[in-house]
């Protein structure tokens, strides 16, 4: 097991204790947080979602009790494992303990070895259940999505073939020759939503890996740059040095090529035509920022723009936004998004530099 991805948070009220977990878990190669009481324990799992926590029982402000309770009781940590570490090792305690939640209970002073084998076995076990939770998700969205896409992509292939066929037979200046065109413009659309709609296929079979976001970023801009030049786009380019994180490349991608396409679209009619997008690191957070001086969205419509097929006179119907927002959202991040009309509009994507 590479020990590198992994994030143990230690909590407990004595430093010293703190550091020796700390110096040890470090040479195995985990990484480590630290808390010294339990509000702050709770602040830094719901910041940080580590793999594992070490809780002392006896603290200030919020006993181990009660933060474990707390976070058993949560849908969103519950499955973090949990080590009970406490002076007290009567049974009783040991039971509470296990009671409202606990994984395991080590009693002070401990063997660093046998806390170390418990570390590596809660850890094994929950990669262990969350693999089999993805491979079930992902085959049963896989499966959705396939059978929904052949679906619909078949009745879209026969209404365009057979307009087409009857749009050729036509003389020219027949005056059905454009609700014919108007069919298979449609129809066009809806292969292209299509599209969109197996992106949600990739979020279900993504595959992690460490990504640099500074080279995703300059792969998406080489790859639209003819659309750029083409509408006369300029671009300004701002990249502070930032770390790899944990993500699947493609998803990662679909995020910045349906954002930068929507800003690339505000700026249709616009006479200032200037794309710019930064990136740096705030806190345990890559961000990326990308503005455009487009038309702007209206105070009252920013919150509907994510809406799968949501229509403004900004942007088209399309699910872009939609699968931007999810991807992001199933790495635990967030977007937001500033806007002034007739000014342009400025997307905030945040991910955790952990990923999931």
């Amino acid at each position: 097991m590479n020990n590198s991805n992994q994030t143990i948070l230690i909590v407990d009220d004595n430093i010293d204790t703190v550091e020796l977990l700390r110096k040890r878990l470090k040479a195995e190669g985990y990484n480590t947080e630290e808390a010294y009481d339990g509000e702050e324990a709770l602040k830094k799992v719901y910041e940080l979602y580590p793999d594992l926590i070490i809780l002392d029982v006896m603290m200030p402000k919020m006993d181990g009790y009660e933060v474990c309770q707390r976070l058993k009781t949560d849908d969103r940590t519950k499955f973090i494992p949990i080590i009970m570490l406490t002076a007290k090792s009567d049974v009783e305690s040991k039971v509470k303990g296990l009671d409202i939640g606990a994984d395991d209970y080590v009693p002070k002073p401990f063997d660093y070895r046998e806390l170390s084998a418990r570390v590596r076995s809660l850890i094994t076990r929950k990669e262990t259940a969350e693999k089999v939770i993805e491979e079930e998700k992902t085959e049963s969205v896989r499966k959705l999505i396939d059978s929904l896409s052949h679906e619909i992509r078949n009745p879209i292939v026969s209404i365009a073939g057979f307009t087409k066929k009857v749009y050729d037979n036509l003389p020219p200046g027949d005056p059905n020759k454009p609700y014919l065109m108007t069919i298979l413009q449609e129809a066009e659309r809806l292969e292209r939503l299509l599209k969109e709609i197996l992106n949600l296929k990739m979020i279900a079979i993504g595959f992690l890996e460490n990504v640099n976001p500074k080279i995703a970023i300059e792969e998406i801009l080489e790859e639209l740059e003819k659309e750029i030049e083409d509408k006369a786009i300029e671009v300004e380019t701002d990249f502070k040095d930032v770390p790899s994180f944990y993500i699947d490349k493609e998803h990662f991608k679909i995020v910045l090529r349906n954002i930068i396409k929507n800003a690339i679209e505000a700026m249709e009619k616009s006479e200032k035509r200037l794309l710019k997008i930064s990136l740096e690191q705030v806190k345990n957070e890559i961000e990326i920022r990308i503005s455009d001086t487009g038309k702007g969205i209206p105070k009252e419509l920013i919150k509907k723009i994510f809406d799968p097929f949501f229509t403004s006179k900004v942007y088209g119907p399309g699910l872009g936004l939609s699968v931007a927002l999810t991807i992001v959202q199933y790495y635990k991040g967030f977007i937001s998004v500033e806007s002034e009309p007739g000014k342009g509009s400025t997307f905030i994507i945040r991910i955790p530099v952990k990923g999931r």
